[in-house]
């Protein structure tokens, strides 16, 4: 890095020592913000960068997680874009009014066919994070929010949400009062996670046992 004094140096003139001073600060501030640029954590890097799986769906977790059956192998699902009602999962994690009807949803949308997933990354439990191909041109994610079986996205001020139409989706299914809009205060799944599975407030919790989904022949 160039200094005020060697650039005063080199010019050798002292008028210049004001305007050399300027440039040495602005090179000096350029550098740190390299630095930092280059060495900083990239957010979601690489995630426009997609990649295909192609599979039957053998099972159907809940409204917005499936299995498929790929040729390397079983690949968890979890649909991008989308958060559906929670199913339960034991005494400790109730699940939420409509988590399994949201799920039946997903299954008779999805159980059984062989498709083509449009996916974006990997989460933190490992599942791969895709669009699933529907009927009409939609995603099966944006079929989910049009039936009222699934909320986009916005936890996180939209960190997760790819599919910039769903909340509109939502707004039109909710006015229809479709699936678990039909509910008064219906509580979106981030929502019920942090206030009923990590402070047991949960008001509402569905009465439906938890049970574990038929994998599909």
């Amino acid at each position: 890095m160039l200094t005020s004094g060697l650039l005063r140096t080199l010019f050798g003139r002292v008028g210049l020592a004001r305007p050399v001073g300027a440039l040495a600060c602005a090179l000096a501030a350029a550098g740190v913000a390299y630095l930092s640029s280059s060495h900083a954590p990239q957010r979601n890097e690489g995630v426009n960068a997609t990649y295909e799986l192609r599979g039957r769906v053998v099972n159907v977790a809940d409204g917005d997680t499936v299995t498929l059956q790929t040729d390397g192998g079983q690949r968890r699902v979890r649909l991008a874009s989308i958060d559906a009602p929670e199913v339960g999962h034991g005494q400790v994690k109730p699940g939420q009014p409509f988590g399994q009807a949201a799920r039946k949803s997903l299954e008779g949308m999805v159980a059984g066919r062989t498709l083509t997933a449009k996916c974006y990354e990997k989460d933190q439990y490992a599942r791969d994070v895709c669009d699933l191909p529907g009927d009409g041109g939609h995603t099966v994610n944006w079929q989910q929010v049009d039936a009222g079986y699934a909320w986009a996205n916005t936890a996180r001020h939209g960190e997760y949400l790819r599919d910039a139409t769903l909340p509109a989706v939502e707004r039109k299914a909710r006015d229809q009062r479709k699936g678990l809009w039909a509910q008064a205060g219906a509580i979106a799944p981030w929502e019920w996670r942090y206030q009923c599975w990590n402070h047991g407030k949960c008001a509402a919790a569905d009465a439906t046992p938890a049970s574990t989904p038929t994998p599909t022949p």
